[in-house]
């Protein structure tokens, strides 16, 4: 393994089974998540024959596989989100239906430990020779995470068992020596650093840190797939054997798509498939937790730089093309062909988070925050029943959420991710607590010396821009908490015990150590106003133009509030935004209103073009502009970020 120089975590996040979330914005979104999604995702991969593959291992089976290579890793990430929701909150029914699951997935197991059902059912010779686009480590990874998190919930190891003789099999079988592979879509990498740090065993470690490392080699199993099509998996199922769709040919072979083109250490963009990039960057992220390895932690920063200056979008989702589910070139960033994938927000989320463990900088926060609240939170309808597989930025009003698709892989993400939101709130740090996510939340935590306080949080964001902290502890104890400032904030007060505080500011955080004792309180206001936002100029298609933010919330304009076409509206560059509480309007939201302007359409009949007069006619509008991951949630119609801006 690599030691160029060592790192140690700045902090240690705090899981969601210590934090009790109350909040007015969160909280019916994880009701929702709760009663009605995660039962209805069940529905769904019983009805498309995702649990029938299961079964059919052990019984005749028809000859009919449902579903794509990978439609396992649906069941199991769903069972991971069970898990965290059954840690939080007991329910009978959804443990009866996990249990049911567990048992049926234990009894498709091979006596050596292997487990997919594609490769059971459909290839069983050609386990392990297609792993350019078959899967098969990806899904092990999340029956992995599965276990890991049904053991941790429930005490009982009946699905980590499977779990780890699964993780058995893959030591076995890949290492120095062995089989020498990498998997074309991360996830198994991160799994076994988790299954690691859960039983103690090195061997996992071990593994992932070799399908790290193994990542960029010239002889890459990946590219000696392309010269043997016609003896290895994939040309029976779906979605086929398209490997040559994503990495060339064996003379020409382009690792990119499955960030295969150099050593991880060596590597400084992001490139490929999105989602595949930031499950690979949190096992990178895990490995240099682990091994204090900092070329690793390196690498990520260079690569985080490079996203965030060339390649995100303003509501923190990546990936632009929808052909590679991923990244293109610096500055290509298409509004109306985004793909901006669900999956690839859940994955921003994931590496975001590991990156502020690590180095407690504030800028990790920020963007988690601007990936919940906007990319992440619009994959999922208001009432928990509809997903967006891609997460447009301007749309002519014919994309909708679906309650399922046959590459259902963001549903089950989008609910795990909401089933542990708690772990991303708080962390421990040093000399006390972080504060990174405004929720209105309570956290009892033990600090090194041993004291033990609660810390209560409430306040109505990202509404307002108040919040207060109340401090519950037994004795006097000194330790510092730290509050994040969040990177949108211009101008902010701190009060503690009333008494106006200006402490230093470090990483994006205000560091108050002093003496606590009981009953202590701190109000923090952070100014919200309405902001314009506008885009680097070679982001061609944003030119001129700007996108309305307020907080941690992106706005968007929908067909719904507009009488003219949403793309026809102009909005000036002196017009007041001004922000107002409306209950009734998707579920209660604060909406951006203004007086606009849009061309006035008079002699244009039957013209498609005419020459430019000096000034076009223009005529007054009302604009309102309404949250970002509200839109398509009433009538269907057109939306648009990003509006065209007037100079007076």
């Amino acid at each position: 393994m690599h030691h160029p120089s060592h790192i140690a975590p700045v902090l240690r996040a705090i899981p969601h089974t210590a934090v009790t979330i109350a909040d007015r914005f969160w909280t019916p979104r994880l009701e929702n998540n709760r009663r009605r999604s995660l039962f209805q995702q069940y529905h769904y991969l019983n009805e498309t024959g995702v649990l029938a593959n299961f079964r059919n291992v052990h019984q005749p089976w028809d000859g009919i596989y449902h579903g794509l290579f990978f439609s396992d890793s649906d069941a199991y990430k769903w069972l991971e989100a069970a898990g965290y929701s059954l840690a939080t909150h007991p329910d009978p029914r959804l443990r009866r239906l996990t249990d049911e699951l567990i048992r049926l997935i234990a009894a498709a197991q091979m006596a050596d430990g292997y487990l997919n059902t594609y490769f059971q059912l459909v290839e069983p010779e050609k386990r392990f020779t297609n792993f350019g686009v078959c899967h098969e480590l990806y899904t092990a990874g999340h029956l992995i995470e599965a276990g890991v998190v049904h053991f941790q919930a429930t005490g009982r190891p009946d699905l980590l068992n499977v779990a780890r003789r699964l993780a058995d099999l893959l030591t076995r079988t890949f290492g120095p020596g062995k089989l020498e592979a990498v998997d074309g879509h991360a996830g198994v990498e991160l799994a076994l650093i988790r299954l690691h740090r859960l039983t103690g065993a090195a061997a996992y470690l071990d593994l992932a840190a070799f399908f790290i490392n193994a990542r960029g080699r010239s002889d890459s199993r990946l590219r000696l797939e392309l010269a043997q099509l016609e003896r290895i998996a994939g040309r029976p199922g779906k979605p086929g054997q398209n490997n040559r769709k994503h990495f060339g040919s064996y003379e020409a072979y382009d690792g990119r798509y499955a960030q295969d083109h150099l050593p991880v250490r060596e590597q400084s963009e992001a490139v490929g498939h999105a989602v595949r990039a930031t499950y690979l960057y949190c096992a990178m992220a895990d490995l240099a937790q682990e091994t204090g390895d900092s070329a690793l932690l390196e690498a990520l920063r260079r690569i985080w730089r490079h996203v965030t200056a060339r390649r995100l979008y303003v509501s923190g989702g990546i990936g632009p093309s929808r052909a590679n589910e991923g990244f293109t070139r610096d500055y290509d960033l298409p509004n109306d062909t985004a793909c901006a994938e669900s999956c690839a927000a859940v994955g921003m989320v994931f590496w975001n988070h590991r990156m502020l463990q690590l180095t407690g900088e504030g800028r990790f926060a920020d963007l988690m925050e601007r990936v919940l609240y906007n990319a992440f939170l619009a994959g999922v309808s208001l009432d928990g029943g509809k997903y967006f597989y891609n997460n447009p930025l301007q749309s002519q009003g014919d994309c909708h959420r679906r309650e399922w698709d046959e590459c259902a892989c963001c549903p089950p993400n989008i609910a795990r991710l909401l089933a542990s939101l708690g772990g991303y709130i708080y962390s421990l740090s040093p000399g006390g607590l972080a504060v990174h996510l405004y929720i209105q939340s309570s956290v009892t935590a033990r600090l090194a010396g041993g004291a033990e306080f609660t810390l209560r949080q409430t306040g109505d964001y990202p509404w307002e821009g108040r919040i207060s902290l109340a401090l519950e502890l037994a004795e006097p104890a000194d330790f510092e908490l730290r509050l994040r400032l969040p990177g949108w904030c211009r101008s902010h007060q701190l009060r503690i015990n009333g008494i106006p505080a200006d402490p230093p500011l470090a990483e994006g955080y205000l560091v108050i150590a002093r003496r606590w004792s009981p009953g202590d309180s701190l109000l923090l206001e952070l100014a919200m106003p309405a902001e314009r936002v506008q885009a680097h100029p070679r982001v061609w298609q944003n030119a001129q133009k700007v996108a309305l933010q307020r907080g941690p919330l992106l706005y968007c304009l929908e067909a719904a509030d507009h009488a003219v076409p949403v793309e026809q509206i102009l909005l000036p560059e002196n017009a007041p935004l001004t922000g107002s509480f409306y209950p009734d309007l998707c579920g209660g939201v604060v909406a951006l209103e203004g007086e606009a302007l849009a061309p006035s359409l008079e002699n244009w009949a039957d013209r498609l073009y005419r020459f430019a007069e000096p000034a076009v006619a223009l005529r007054p509008v009302r604009l309102r502009a309404v949250p970002y991951y509200c839109w398509d949630n009433r009538e269907p119609g057109a939306m648009t970020v990003w509006i065209p801006r007037l100079n007076p």
